[in-house]
């Protein structure tokens, strides 16, 4: 399955990333970073810039992987975008990534789930109106701005030595991932 040993996963908030990493890197038997868990450590403080970097990149060095996450503010378009072989854009519309993000927020509340570093989500992502505090606004107000830089990187040809799969829909989603489990005869997790 050439062109399938370096994949990113980028998208909003909410448009199914990790769900998506988890399920490429276990149909391609290939290691995977959730960039988020690189990001966050106990108390939500996060992992400054040049120490992010370098995890991230120490990752990518290896010759196959999975990687979840945006963090291009970060530098992970320098480090992690010229190695991967393969984009895949999960541009859900809006009205599915907020809508997943509260629900998911909701649950994670409810069953006290356990996320990176031992972390929980807070009580601020029902009532903070600042997108740092807030995952469901942050979702809300970082839609348009996602959505346009990964635009730019198609048109401005970022992504031109890789073949990137622009997912739009759920139902994309799935058929992408029943084809490469055809492909590599393993289920769908």
């Amino acid at each position: 399955m050439s062109g399938l040993e370096r994949l990113v996963v980028v998208g909003s908030s909410g448009s199914g990333k990790t769900t998506v990493a988890r399920a490429l890197a276990d149909l391609l038997g290939h290691p995977l970073l959730e960039m988020d868990s690189v990001r966050h450590r106990d108390g939500w403080d996060s992992v400054g810039g040049e120490e992010f970097s370098a995890i991230v990149s120490e990752f990518a060095r290896q010759d196959r992987w999975v990687i979840d996450g945006n963090y291009t503010s970060l530098g992970t378009r320098d480090v992690v975008w010229p190695r991967a072989d393969t984009v895949v854009w999960l541009d859900m519309p809006k009205r599915v990534v907020v809508t997943r993000v509260i629900w998911r927020t909701l649950r994670r509340m409810l069953t006290r789930e356990r996320l990176w570093g031992g972390l929980r989500e807070p009580l601020s992502n029902l009532y903070k109106r600042d997108p740092y505090q807030n995952i469901v606004v942050w979702a809300w107000t970082r839609f348009e701005g996602v959505r346009a830089k990964y635009e730019t990187a198609m048109t401005e040809g970022s992504w031109r030595h890789a073949t990137v799969h622009r997912l739009r829909t759920p139902g994309e989603v799935s058929r992408f991932l029943a084809g490469l489990a055809d492909r590599s005869g393993r289920e769908i997790p």
